[in-house]
């Protein structure tokens, strides 16, 4: 009970490195000299002032006397007032912590100990370096602390364990300031890569008119595919996912917590080898030469990088964890989640449907931009979706299902319209006739794309596409009844 004791109040009151480094045997990384040459420096010079606190904050000081004083001259900084002994004695008696410091002797003392403002550059260099070493020593400990604690679950910890040690770097990296000429050059390059290539600078859809517009799923985007159910979506996100690992052999991650591994291959193997989906399922047999077929035509879907996930339920911290590990393992270039409404998000906010939606959305968002991969999340759309008289009965983002944070986290939002759906289409001619909504487009143009859904094959096409594919058949079918065709298509026609 007395261990249980112990690491319930350290728990509770977090590191303390100084004990931590004295039961390890060692002092916690620091440098109280060159702390003091750099207050010092800040009190004589005021180019040293703007240069400290451009890269310094108060956690780079271990002595907290130290730390008081940086925090008295950023106060003084802020309210545009100049630095030196006089204005910072001033500052921390009215902070009441003068006396705390040391009073102005200290502040007298730590004048005389700055060595040659031209070195600022080097201390501050020094000062980050021991932070990063305490900021890793904190949160190693936070981690071993976490890994004996059994209430905290494995997913949980990995996830916290990589971002609290991707934070402690991340936090003390500046980003240097860029010349517009540099940045042009880099922008330049990359354009002339397009150019020798597909293009595209994200990953391509497969579908001409989308990728006219998006220029390929863009890296660190979240693209929401919304429609209400049974329109779709999921025969949809699996077009745009074998697209990228069939046919541009990019890796493609699918996150299915709907549909099981099975039912989704059965639907690729639908669309992907062109027999209908009843033959696939098992209810009608098939003949030899479809069986042929079959196994020809999923030569290259075997083969693609293409990883399915079907968990139930998935919690949306075990799918970062998973996502981390796909990108770095597979090099995984899109991720798909089918769908979002199904995942579920941190345990304290259970009962909070809004509210958890919203959570669910700003991870996905989050981890899109960590990963520097796209990630299409697919939605449900609420009933008033149908129920809306006028507008041609088209979705709209106002339809987004049980939080508005996810119009707002969404770098992208498309909608899947079908009219045949909800009645407006009686032609029978007309019935495969979907349009494809570009709602939202943060960095581009918004469009409605016409498209046909051929349901038999679950299968999305250009309306080009469906045009040159129902003119080929035509002219096959008419070679074949005639007398000289032997043996089988021609080749002009595969």
């Amino acid at each position: 009970m007395a261990d249980g004791r112990t690491r319930t109040t350290r728990k509770k009151e977090g590191v303390n490195l100084e004990n931590l480094g004295l039961e390890m045997g060692n002092k916690p990384p620091q440098a109280l000299d060159v702390e003091e040459a750099v207050l010092g420096a800040m009190l004589l010079e005021p180019s040293c002032v703007d240069q400290a606190m451009e890269e310094l904050k108060p956690g780079c000081f271990y002595d907290p006397r130290h730390k008081m004083v940086f925090e008295a001259m950023a106060s003084l900084v802020t309210e545009h007032v100049s630095v030196d002994i006089i204005t910072v004695s001033a500052k921390l008696k009215e902070m009441d912590r003068l006396e705390a410091v040391g009073g102005p002797v200290v502040l007298a003392n730590l004048s005389e100990k700055v060595g040659s403002a031209a070195h600022m550059e080097y201390y501050i260099k020094i000062l980050k370096q021991k932070t990063i070493q305490r900021d890793l020593i904190t949160a190693s400990y936070d981690i071993l602390r976490d890994s004996f604690d059994d209430t905290v679950k494995v997913d949980d910890l990995i996830d916290k364990a990589q971002t609290r040690v991707f934070d402690a770097i991340q936090s003390n990296v500046r980003r240097e300031i860029q010349e517009i000429g540099s940045v042009i050059n880099v922008a330049l390059a990359g354009i002339q890569e397009m150019q020798s290539n597909t293009g595209l600078s994200g990953v391509p859809s497969g579908f001409v008119s989308i990728d006219r517009i998006t220029m390929g799923w863009q890296p660190s985007d979240l693209i929401i595919l919304a429609a209400r159910p049974s329109v779709g979506k999921t025969a949809f996100a699996l077009n745009l996912a074998r697209n990228a690992a069939v046919d541009h052999h990019m890796p493609v991650a699918f996150f299915s917590l709907e549909m099981s591994a099975i039912q989704l291959a059965k639907r690729l193997m639908t669309s992907e080898s062109g027999l209908s989906a009843d033959k696939i399922k098992g209810g009608i047999k098939l003949e030899d030469f479809e069986w042929e077929q079959l196994e020809y035509k999923l030569r290259d879907l075997s083969r693609a990088p293409l990883y399915i996930d079907d968990t139930p339920g998935m919690q949306i911290m075990e799918f970062r964890t998973k996502a981390k590990n796909l990108v770095k393992n597979k090099g995984v270039r899109l991720i798909v989640v089918d769908y979002l409404q199904l995942m579920q998000g941190p345990t304290e906010l259970k009962g909070m449907r809004e509210q958890e939606v919203a959570a669910i959305s700003r991870t996905l968002k989050a981890t899109a931009k960590e990963l520097n991969v796209p990630i299409i999340a697919l939605s449900q759309l609420s009933r008033q979706a149908v129920q809306r008289t006028g507008g041609s009965g088209k979705p709209q983002l106002s339809d987004l299902r049980e939080s508005g944070s996810i119009e707002q986290d969404a770098d992208m939002v498309l909608f899947i319209h079908r009219p045949d759906y909800i009645g407006l289409s009686e032609n029978a001619e007309d019935r495969d006739k979907t349009q494809i909504i570009i709602a939202k487009h943060r960095n581009g143009e918004t469009a409605d794309i016409n498209m046909l859904f051929k349901s038999d094959q679950i299968r999305f096409m250009e309306e080009e596409d469906a045009l040159l594919a129902k003119a080929l058949g035509t002219v096959t079918e008419s070679r074949m009844n005639q007398p000289d065709f032997a043996d089988g298509i021609p080749p002009e026609f595969l």
